[in-house]
């Protein structure tokens, strides 16, 4: 089995580091193989520089569309292994994902799940956006949660494909492949709140419809 990390990117030169670093420290503690993939779409600064200094592949694309950049990573990552070999995970290149974050994905993988939709946490001090912070806690529970997110997803290759993959969509594509897999028969999906991904509190992302545009509503 092999695991597929997929970073769509776009003028994230400042932030990119800091991910790809999070990531190799989660790949490190993982006992399958680990691929990164940074979609750098659109970019005009170093951010591909910076991702090809840190080892992991670089797809350029010119969609201008997370969706887009999303689909086109997960369709680089899955040429050379079967489908039922593979799991992609995705995550943002804003964030960091915690050191267990891939073992965990792994672990879930082979108990047979085939989605994982985790949570995130912000960055900076707990007493900024705490409305923002309230209605997110609202929604999780000792089951699990209700939210999606693309900074901290899994899904099996196979069920991607079967799922139609990521939209090209501006926002929300992670959304979309959600209930699509939710729709296809005897999928197992698993919501959980364990190793969220921290991700930023900026309040000028790079999706029309993100965490960044939530802060700033």
């Amino acid at each position: 089995m092999r695991i597929s990390v997929v970073v769509p990117a776009r003028d994230e030169e400042e932030t990119i580091g800091d991910c790809l670093s999070a990531l190799a420290r989660a790949a490190a503690r993982c006992p399958v193989p680990v691929e990164v993939v940074v979609v750098a779409d659109r970019c005009v600064d170093g951010t591909a520089d910076v991702a090809r200094a840190a080892g992991v592949r670089v797809v350029r694309t010119r969609a201008g569309s997370v969706g887009a950049a999303r689909r086109a990573g997960v369709t680089a990552a899955l040429i050379g292994l079967p489908l039922s070999q593979q799991w992609i995970a995705s995550t943002d290149a804003d964030s960091r994902v915690p050191a267990q974050w891939l073992r965990h994905h792994a672990a879930v993988a082979a108990s047979g799940v085939d989605l994982l939709l985790g949570t995130v946490r912000l960055d900076g001090l707990v007493t900024s956006h705490t409305r923002w912070r309230e209605r997110y806690a609202a929604g999780e529970w000792a089951s699990g949660h209700r939210h999606v997110h693309g900074a901290n997803l899994g899904v099996r290759a196979s069920v991607y494909r079967a799922a139609g993959g990521f939209p090209p969509l501006p926002a929300h594509e992670d959304r979309v492949l959600a209930e699509r897999v939710r729709e296809l028969p005897a999928a197992r999906v698993l919501s959980s709140t364990e190793f969220p991904v921290l991700t930023s509190s900026r309040l000028l992302g790079r999706a029309p419809a993100g965490v960044a545009h939530d802060l700033s509503a």
